[in-house]
């Protein structure tokens, strides 16, 4: 949680483990090494937590900079949120932002918003063919094949057969989202996800 840790600069608030596995990957990518990252990817276990790291962050003293990412079905969770106790921490940008928090002002306020989620945004900047390159990689397209035969998803579009294949096994949403973000290109990163990457600091 992040009122565990001591109070870095920045705190970047995502919703679970595959969000900071894809997050980490991306800033690899940029040269950003886990070791040297200047910021704390925090996960917090769950949209309906942010509230709590708000409040947190607020109560730290120097108080962190907060910003973050968020699936477009729960960000009213941080709307809520940040009207509630994020005024301390989540400044708005720019003179025309605003005054109240709401769902289409969440990037004024350093939380970007994915259009399903995360994985979604990889997978469609990916295409279904880089998608399943991915998988190929991970050795993983053998065990997505006996899936797509399964009687439920027989039929089904490709793109929701990748998504629901990511849940099945504990840690497989983790491990496609970091190696999907790995595969991008830096030209190729989702908006919401090349606008908070650019929002955080590099050293």
């Amino acid at each position: 949680m992040a009122d565990g840790f001591d109070s870095p600069a920045t705190w970047v608030l995502l919703e679970g483990t595959s969000d900071v596995a894809a997050i980490r990957a991306l800033r690899a990518a940029r040269g950003v090494r886990p070791d040297d990252e200047p910021c704390v990817l925090v996960d917090m276990g769950g949209a309906t937590n942010i509230r709590h790291h708000l409040a947190a962050a607020a109560e730290r003293d120097p108080r962190p900079r907060v910003i973050g990412l968020c699936d477009e079905k729960e960000a009213p969770y941080f709307v809520r949120a940040l009207a509630a106790h994020g005024r301390a921490v989540c400044v708005p940008t720019g003179p025309e932002v605003a005054v109240e928090p709401s769902v289409s002002t969440l990037p004024d306020f350093g939380f970007e918003v994915c259009r399903r989620d995360l994985e979604d945004e990889l997978m469609r900047a990916l295409g279904v063919d880089g998608t399943l390159a991915v998988l190929a990689n991970l050795d993983l397209d053998a065990t997505f094949s006996a899936f797509q035969r399964q009687l439920a998803w027989q039929g089904r579009p490709v793109i929701d057969q990748l998504r629901r294949f990511g849940g099945t096994t504990a840690g497989r949403k983790e491990l496609l989202a970091g190696a999907l973000a790995a595969a991008l290109t830096i030209d190729d990163c989702p908006p919401p996800l090349a606008a908070l990457l650019s929002s955080m600091p590099s050293r």
